[in-house]
């Protein structure tokens, strides 16, 4: 997966959307799979977008999670849940244990927000991520994409990356993590693109 195009996306999304009204008022509007009718202020990154032969309007979009399908008119939508943030800290912090084996970049997603590429040849990353955070439920994306711009460097699953996420504090120049509240792992045995979505609670 690309790193955003946050311009481009509300182009393209916002173009379909009004040619599909126009022509295809009673048609409806879905959000990976679910039909978000009358849903308005809403802008989603790197996503595919489909007409059906119904005029309906597919979107997919990795990393959205849709609470509920909305069951009032766009005038009469609710405002949603305040959210409380985070009391503690949390950090992002990339393994691997030789750098580049196992040739995947990983984009990581926090409620929907990009926040970093871990580059396959990229030393070990740390970027405190309590920003993106709120206490209760969160949900972490990750889409990891195998680099294929240089032969396949090796095939084993000892090779790997790791992307931890957990509470911590900073110390001088390093991070410590208290814990390791979720650990990502993709080795070098893998070809696949894959996308997954792990809770992780905030406190």
């Amino acid at each position: 997966m690309r790193s955003p195009a946050p311009s481009f996306a509300r182009a393209v999304v916002a173009a379909v959307v009004v040619a599909t009204t126009a022509v295809a008022a009673h048609a409806g509007i879905y959000l990976n799979g679910v039909n978000i009718d009358g849903v308005t202020g809403q802008t989603f990154e790197n996503c595919t977008v489909t007409i059906d032969d119904k005029g309906n309007v597919l979107i997919v979009a990795k990393g959205y999670e849709v609470q509920g399908a909305p069951t009032k008119p766009a005038t009469a939508v609710e405002p949603a849940t305040p959210v409380e943030p985070v009391t503690k800290r949390y950090f992002l912090v990339s393994e691997q244990n030789i750098v580049g084996m196992a040739q995947y970049d990983i984009d990581v997603y926090v409620n929907s927000q990009w926040v970093k590429r871990i580059g396959a040849a990229e030393p070990q990353v740390v970027v405190e991520v309590s920003k993106y955070l709120h206490k209760g439920k969160n949900v972490v994306h990750f889409t990891a994409t195998k680099n294929t711009k240089e032969p396949r460097k090796s095939t084993s699953p000892q090779h790997f990356v790791k992307v931890h996420i957990g509470d911590g504090n900073i110390g001088g120049n390093n991070v410590m993590l208290e814990g390791s509240l979720i650990e990502y792992v993709r080795t070098a045995a893998e070809t696949l693109t894959f996308d997954d979505d792990v809770v992780l609670k905030g406190q």
